[in-house]
């Protein structure tokens, strides 16, 4: 039996010393070490974990040090007003939903939103009306939203208060967020962007545009994804000032009053980081993914996401991160097994494809690595002739508004036999924690099928237990 469980099997994971394609973006610390400041944080880490004394300051009521780092990242992102998250930005998520809308407001909602973002609209008592997302045929990669499901959306709900949208998604698609806010503001609609992996948009020309100068209400960015930040790093960018009140309370309710300030340390760096040096070093990164970005696709049944896939259409990537496809036939959950088996961590997994996540601290040798580790692959061991095209989420099924369905009584039985039964739990593949089934849909025979496939690759799946889901009584919800 172990001593201390947590303690060991960390200590056992740091010691395998291995190349991470994971968060956070500090990649092991390294991205600490770019110039003397860094590293002297770097090596004082455990001894600046301090709380709330003179002379620091407050953080849920800034007059000193954590006020001006906030003023410097709101002119750094060009915000009205930016602040430090410490809690993730699932408590972002949750703020800026809370302070946009009230009771009962309709809100349109990217299908393939973030779970805090429907825990936000069960929370708040929202009533969603869902946007569906496009895919990639020929990859099985899911895109942004559906520009014309958005437009039928949009027409079909003038009353609706807002959007919230995901920007980019977790395979780095982006929608066009600069034609969406303007056909919201048209519309006198709030415009929330979850852009937790675009916290390094807009440093540099060929990289995305960040969701803040584009002019979006609210928008919540995960520094820790990509930037040299500590998990839980985030921001939360004000740009409508009547929000601003609202949004600072919300914060405060929903953060700890145990603010660490080894976190707050790291956002006020990587902000430091990004003005610094951001521009050049991910010059230099975006020229590694491309020249590994083409060796890799060279080898064959291997492919990787790039913007030639969506020429035509109204989205865009972000190259500093690969999403590799493996042609019909093959696992993307079996590809991530090898990866890991030779020291090389991934972020996750779907049916064909890996999501590989890089930062500027990422080093030519381990893309050098990752592209050796690919070429040598035996492909017999990734073969799965099994596997679907892609995952693709329930439209139309919302039965009862997920705020009421909560409340409801239901009974767990296997999820092999739930069809058309109603969902008290949202299903939850993770990652991404893009929810498969939201609380108060109808779970329908192609979601079954997903779920069976994704617990036959052993993939986690939230709302899940012991092969059983729980959902409500199908008479009380009879089929439309």
């Amino acid at each position: 039996m172990s001593k201390s469980p947590i303690v060991e099997e960390v200590l056992s994971y740091y010691e395998e010393d291995n190349i991470l394609f994971c968060m956070p973006g500090h990649k092991k610390g390294f991205g600490f070490t770019r110039d003397s400041l860094g590293e002297k944080l770097f090596n004082c880490f455990i001894q600046s974990d301090i709380t709330e004394v003179e002379p620091l300051d407050n953080y849920h009521n800034p007059q000193g040090i954590i006020k001006e780092a906030e003023n410097l990242l709101t002119k750094f992102y060009g915000s009205y007003k930016s602040k430090f998250l410490v809690n993730g930005s699932t408590s972002g998520n949750l703020a800026m939903i809370f302070s946009a809308f009230e009771e009962n407001d309709k809100v349109i909602v990217e299908r393939n939103c973030h779970r805090s973002v429907l825990n936000a609209i069960i929370l708040r008592k929202l009533n969603p009306i869902y946007i569906e997302n496009s895919f990639i045929e020929s990859l099985g990669t899911p895109l942004s939203i559906n520009e014309e499901d958005f437009f039928h959306v949009l027409n079909n709900n003038p009353d609706a208060k807002g959007i919230i949208l995901t920007y980019p998604n977790y395979y780095g698609v982006c929608c066009d967020l600069k034609k969406i806010i303007k056909i919201c503001h048209e519309r006198n609609m709030v415009v929330l962007v979850d852009s937790a992996h675009g916290a390094h948009f807009g440093i540099h020309e060929d990289i995305p545009q960040s969701a803040v100068k584009l002019g979006a209400d609210v928008v919540v960015t995960s520094a820790h994804k990509t930037l040299p930040a500590l998990t839980q790093g985030s921001y939360i960018h004000i740009n409508n000032k009547m929000l601003e009140d609202k949004c600072s309370f919300y914060i405060s309710a929903f953060t700890t009053t145990s603010p660490s300030y080894l976190i707050m340390c790291s956002l006020d760096y990587s902000r430091y980081y990004l003005e610094a040096y951001g521009n050049e070093d991910y010059g230099m990164l975006l020229g590694l993914c491309r020249e590994y970005r083409e060796k890799i696709s060279e080898i064959p049944k291997f492919s990787i996401l790039e913007r030639k896939h969506i020429s035509g259409k109204a989205y865009d990537i972000d190259e500093t991160r690969f999403v590799i496809t493996l042609d019909n036939g093959y696992s993307g959950h079996k590809l991530l097994e090898y990866l890991r088996t030779n020291k090389i961590q991934g972020e996750m997994s779907d049916d064909r494809s890996v999501v590989l996540l890089f930062s500027t601290f990422t080093r030519r040798e381990e893309f050098e690595s990752l592209y050796q580790v690919i070429k040598a692959c035996d492909m017999l061991e990734l073969q799965d002739e099994d596997s679907i095209k892609h995952i693709s989420m329930p439209k139309g099924q919302q039965v009862i508004c997920p705020y009421e369905a909560i409340e409801l009584k239901g009974e767990y039985i296997d999820y092999k036999k739930c069809e058309n039964k109603v969902a008290l739990k949202a299903i939850v593949p993770y990652p991404p924690g893009v929810p498969l089934v939201a609380i108060g849909e109808r779970i329908t025979k192609a979601i079954i099928e997903v779920i069976e496939k994704a617990l036959k690759n052993k993939q986690q799946i939230l709302g899940v237990t012991d092969n059983k889901v729980y959902v409500a009584d199908l008479h009380r919800f009879p089929q439309p």
